[in-house]
């Protein structure tokens, strides 16, 4: 392996490239730095591909290790253990735009393997992997048509920023990380909040540009350092089996692509390859070195045969599989309250996908605690998206969520995080589940429009109704054609999946994969513009169902009240080890107690009452005794001389066996005894701050009011 170093200009950084050091026994390593943080990038390959499989077998693992950033792992083991949200979806970012790249009918397993060393904390690490992934391809032996560049672009304000920072992202009201070829755009993943479509585009086209030095730094330094690429075996049939497969079809996919029921169509196209394949006699001719034509070859050339039958059908008769034109959404119905005891729920149908999402409101106690490289975070919102195999009527064992069900997940929740309230107005901590009870393409944006709709039934004041639809894309040679809300099979047989959501004033999250090497900016724009007219008509159909959040929050949610209290009182509102928290909690049966740093206090419970009850016990800690107020009392202690009552919570005055009658009283303890309840009015708070109250004076009459009851009984 040859030792080679270069130097980038990134934003206001210098990105620095090595090999050649560590590593040296993958097919190619790299080391990508930027400022302290480092990232080893290893790539391997196969030697020989792996039989009986129809896709290429690529693998990404981006791995951060906690000593990156000087911490030791929490947990009982104390080492790094199954990945991370951030660690799957970094290996998303790096999987989709290299997988393109790879050539047609290459089936050697190929490993990519990003590991984080050194992180400071300032820079995120996964541009570093994508960047450092398609160096690594580009000077192995491993055929790989790249390479490609990678950047992040932030706006602040009216300002779009290269590279921005962990403290810039948090004002960054758009982010967008996008990957590019010399031939366009590869991949774009991204959130904004309700930024225009135009604003986007031109944030893609500088991206674009600014990428451009990182991909020929990588072509310049594959013409120092890299190695001769390997002759690897790809899938390479007899050159006239393809035509014999397509002979027998005799035009019936035309006849199957015309069935717009998914499941009569599947299984139309399952009977005629069972027919082809029934008598493999039929291809003894069409051996190739030695070796007999399988039943995974034909149904390869059978795929290839579809795939070319779909996009005849678009671009020569403008025809879709189940019939639409090109710009047509499927119908769409909407329901919400279609759970009787969640927080909130809808379901949301677009022609065989569906998604039925349940709110659930929690308390503070209930946030996402995130150990990141960056610091430790508290994540107050959630979008989990699950994909049971009945969604596909499909059979398979149940498991945890896999990468694909993050990702969609991850997706959706970015597009509705704009329009959420913030924790001032709504303290609440909010998780949506969307259930995937069909699916035909497109089930994350279903998931935004279903979101939305069950945040509405859940009373959260959300700022505007946001919902997505995905448009792919079919070229030919110079020409292509836009689709508006694909199905399954276009995006199998497709060549883009361009996912825009958003509201309509603007973007909220955005999303592209392609099978193609790139697109331009002005394609990309043009689907933009067509996701936005299908977006609108998708909230048309939506606010007909449900226009606004609903008024108040289900009954079976918890009620949250906040008050405020000085900083420097919040000692006493917690008291020793929460001892006076734990006592307000157990005398008035509230769910919890929460007090921010500023001094905010967050009561959540089921009942009203209790809230209020916790409320006033709250309030009393830090009002400030008022002489002359008259307060509600409780005996505490009894004496000779008086009784002590508690009239602030956690505050006790002496009512003086003088004060409690104008009549004598010999004998206090047959007068009153501990938990009695009267009122008080406080007249004193002497140099030593003793608190004398007395319940005589408490319960005397204004003098105005007797003189006027004095000459009522006298008219009578």
């Amino acid at each position: 392996m040859n030792i080679g170093k270069m130097s980038i200009p990134y934003g206001d950084q210098t990105l620095t490239i090595e090999t050649g050091k560590l590593a040296k026994q993958a097919n190619a390593a790299v080391t990508v730095s930027l400022g302290g943080t480092v990232v080893l990038v290893t790539a391997c390959m196969a030697k020989k591909p792996r039989e009986n499989i129809d896709f290429f077998p690529l693998m990404v693992e981006y791995q951060e290790k906690t000593y990156s950033s000087g911490r030791i792992p929490g947990g009982f083991f104390k080492r790094e253990g199954r990945p991370t949200q951030k660690e799957i979806l970094t290996s998303r970012l790096i999987d989709r735009p290299i997988r393109p790249l790879f050539p047609e009918g290459c089936f050697n397993d190929v490993q990519v393997v990003a590991t984080v060393l050194s992180s400071d904390g300032e820079y995120d690490s996964d541009i570093l992997a994508i960047i450092g992934a398609s160096c690594a391809l580009t000077i192995s032996n491993i055929p790989f048509d790249g390479p490609i560049g990678a950047v992040r672009l932030g706006l602040i304000g009216e300002e779009f920023v290269l590279n921005p920072t962990f403290e810039q992202r948090a004002e960054s009201s758009m982010e967008l990380i996008v990957v590019g070829h010399s031939d366009g755009i590869v991949m774009i993943e991204g959130e904004a909040d309700q930024v225009p479509e135009a604003k986007v585009a031109e944030a893609l086209q500088q991206s674009f540009e600014q990428l451009q030095s990182i991909r020929e730094a990588q072509s310049k330094f594959r013409q120092e350092v890299g190695q001769e690429k390997s002759d690897v075996e790809l899938f390479n049939p007899h050159p006239d089996l393809k035509g014999k497969v397509a002979e027998m079809c005799q035009g019936r996919l035309a006849e199957i692509y015309q069935i717009a029921d998914k499941g009569q169509r599947e299984e139309g196209l399952s009977l005629l390859l069972s027919e082809i394949v029934s008598d493999m006699s039929v291809f003894e001719a069409y051996t190739v070195k030695e070796r007999e034509v399988s039943a995974g070859t034909i149904k390869k050339l059978f795929d290839q045969i579809e795939y070319e039958e779909v996009r005849r059908l678009i671009f020569e008769d403008g025809k879709r599989a189940d019939g639409r034109g090109l710009d047509v959404v499927r119908d769409i119905s909407c329901d919400v309250e279609v759970l009787p005891r969640t927080h909130g729920s809808a379901l949301f149908t677009r022609g065989q996908t569906q998604s039925l999402a349940v709110v659930t409101l929690g308390t503070k106690k209930d946030e996402q605690l995130i150990e990141a490289l960056d610091g430790v975070t508290y994540n107050n919102f959630m979008l989990h998206y699950n994909f049971p195999s009945f969604s596909v009527g499909e059979t398979r064992p149940m498991r945890g969520p896999g990468r694909r069900e993050i990702g969609h997940g991850a997706l959706a929740a970015k597009a509705l995080k704009a329009i959420l309230p913030g924790r001032e107005k709504f303290p609440y901590t909010i998780r949506i589940v969307s259930e995937i009870l069909e699916s035909n393409g497109s089930s994350s944006m279903a998931s935004v429009c279903a979101g939305c709709l069950s945040l509405m039934d859940a009373g959260v004041p959300i700022s505007a109704p946001v919902a997505g639809i995905s448009v792919g894309i079919v070229t030919k040679e110079d020409d292509y054609r836009l689709l508006t809300d694909i199905m399954g099979l276009e995006d199998h047989f497709g060549d883009m999946d361009f996912k825009v959501a958003g509201t309509r004033q603007g973007v909220t999250a955005i999303q592209l994969d392609l099978k193609v090497k790139g697109l331009s900016v002005e394609i990309l724009m043009k689907g933009m513009e067509q996701s936005k007219i299908a977006r609108d008509l998708i909230l048309d159909k939506m606010q007909a169902t449900i226009a606004v959040p609903k008024d108040d929050i289900s009954l079976y949610a918890p009620r949250i009240i906040t008050t405020q209290v000085p900083v420097e009182k919040i000692g006493e509102v917690i008291g020793p080890g929460g001892k006076v928290i734990k006592k307000i909690i157990e005398e008035t049966g509230v769910e919890s107690i929460d007090i921010e740093d500023d001094g905010r206090v967050l009561i959540a419970s089921l009942n009203k009452e209790s809230a209020m009850k916790a409320l006033a016990y709250v309030n009393g800690l830090v009002e400030l005794p008022v002489v002359g107020k008259i307060y509600d009392a409780e005996v505490a202690k009894v004496a000779n001389f008086g009784a002590f009552c508690e009239f602030l919570p956690g505050r006790q005055g002496l009512v003086h066996v003088s004060e409690f009658s104008s009549t004598f009283i010999k004998d206090l303890s047959k007068v009153v005894k501990v938990g009695d309840k009267f009122k008080v009015k406080l007249v004193e708070i002497d140099a030593q701050k003793r608190m004398n109250l007395s319940k005589k004076q408490a319960e005397a009459k204004p003098e105005g009011e007797q003189d006027t009851q004095k000459d009522q009984e006298d008219v009578k």
